[in-house]
């Protein structure tokens, strides 16, 4: 099995690391190549896809073990500078593929394009026009964009809904088309599509359109992580396995009902799905401003994710995401280090993305809420962190780990106590 490659995956050397993958079959040899160069960008690349490059700014990138998604094993590549997150990630997943691993579920991938029209002096006339043109509107829109019509996908619904008029805003009518966008993200899809149909959208309404654009709200693109753990892998420190369940299980209601919390519940969840996001070469601000509208759906900002005891008293786990992710298009095909996390994914579709991503989410708020409710976040985080204030403070080589032994072992850990633990190697040297 490749876990035997991966025992104490973090203690090894870079080169040691993509060795392990190697042998375990999760890369190959042009991949090891990839990942012994440097893996900036050409330049001739990064000029082209942004305005005004001037250099790169890099991030780490690194793999979590121990996924178990829907009965298939997966190494996933994470891209963030904080420290802890691919350890928690990596702790959580080996527990839970202990309890089975975790379990996904999709919904179709369409995303919302919309039209928002103004001055519409008879509303219910237009939106009986609205009813009468379906048909024509989804006949225009797929028009503009005949590959993906080709390819099985394209615009397959069109509904409406109305905006009161406030004392800071007029009445809105609002013009929703949904489209099947297949492997892609769909931004580019959707935004063309909508342009198209707007100008026969405002003649059979007689109104006006403020704008046309996809929505990063993406409700008809839905996916659901659930995990069940048995009470007797819970245990930490002096904390039996029940007591673990159950301060979950309250640390989530809290989430639920406190804004405050949840705000940083779910940010714990984000740490993982963004970093996932990133590595696949997604858009994590579409991602992450999508998650954070879901979160609010009720009216009030609630925890995204749910922990709840079974009928046997196991611990259930539950996250829900709106995840438009695309597997094609955008920079996904040019970035070579996001064609190298597609390689290591070795996934072949969106909805497989989708599934790896939710999955790192759950697990990762599975490992700050256990950590939370027994011995304090702070222990596992300022662990790593220890070593990112040895490398401040200007340790290199051996002496990083000697620093950061000492800064776990001090009373205080801090940049000033890092400094004078490395001056005092130093002279012992």
């Amino acid at each position: 099995m490749a876990h035997s490659y991966f025992s104490e995956f973090y203690k090894k050397t870079k080169t040691e690391r993509t060795q392990a993958l190697l042998d375990a079959g999760v890369i190959n040899e042009q991949d090891r190549l990839f990942l012994s160069e440097k893996t900036l960008l050409p330049d001739q690349i990064a000029d082209h896809m942004i305005e005004n490059q001037l250099t790169q700014y890099a991030l780490p990138l690194g793999v979590a073990l121990n996924f178990l998604i829907d009965h298939h094993s997966f190494t996933i590549p994470m891209v963030t500078e904080e420290p802890s997150v691919i350890a928690a990630a990596s702790s959580a997943a080996k527990l839970v593929a202990q309890a089975g691993g975790f379990k996904t579920h999709l919904t179709e991938r369409k995303m919302i394009g919309q039209i928002a029209l103004k001055n519409v002096s008879n509303l219910t006339f237009a939106l009986e026009q609205l009813s009468l043109h379906k048909e024509t509107i989804l006949k225009k829109a797929n028009a503009a964009h005949p590959s993906i019509v080709k390819r099985g996908g394209g615009a397959g619904d069109v509904n409406f809904r109305t905006i009161a008029a406030t004392e800071r805003s007029p009445e809105f009518l609002v013009v929703h088309v949904h489209v099947n966008v297949l492997e892609a993200m769909g931004a580019n899809i959707v935004n063309t599509m909508m342009e198209a149909v707007t100008s026969y959208i405002e003649d059979i309404t007689d109104g006006t359109a403020l704008m046309s654009i996809l929505s990063n709200y993406a409700t008809e693109c839905l996916a659901t992580a659930t995990c069940q753990i048995p009470t007797d892998l819970l245990s930490r420190g002096d904390f039996t396995g029940e007591e673990v369940r159950d301060r979950i299980i309250e640390a989530s209601q809290f989430a639920y009902v406190d804004p405050y919390r949840a705000t940083t519940h779910n940010k714990g969840i984000m740490n993982g799905v963004d970093a996932v996001v990133l590595a696949s070469g997604n858009d994590w601000r579409a991602v992450e401003a999508g998650a954070h509208a879901y979160a609010a759906k009720s009216g009030q900002y609630r925890a995204l994710s749910v922990w709840e005891k079974a009928d046997n008293g196991d611990l259930i786990g539950s996250l829900t995401l709106p995840l438009p992710v695309g597997f094609v298009g955008g920079s996904i095909g040019i970035h070579p280090t996001a064609q190298f996390s597609q390689r290591l994914l070795s996934i072949k579709t969106a909805k497989e993305l989708e599934s790896v991503i939710v999955s790192v989410g759950l697990a990762q708020n599975f490992s700050a809420l256990r950590a939370l409710v027994t011995e304090g976040i702070q222990k596992g985080h300022m662990g790593l962190q220890a070593k990112s204030l040895a490398i401040n403070a200007g340790a290199t080589g051996d002496n990083i780990e000697l620093v950061a032994n000492g800064l776990k072992k001090s009373t205080h850990m801090n940049l000033e106590i890092a400094i004078k633990l490395l001056d005092a190697i130093q002279h012992q040297k």
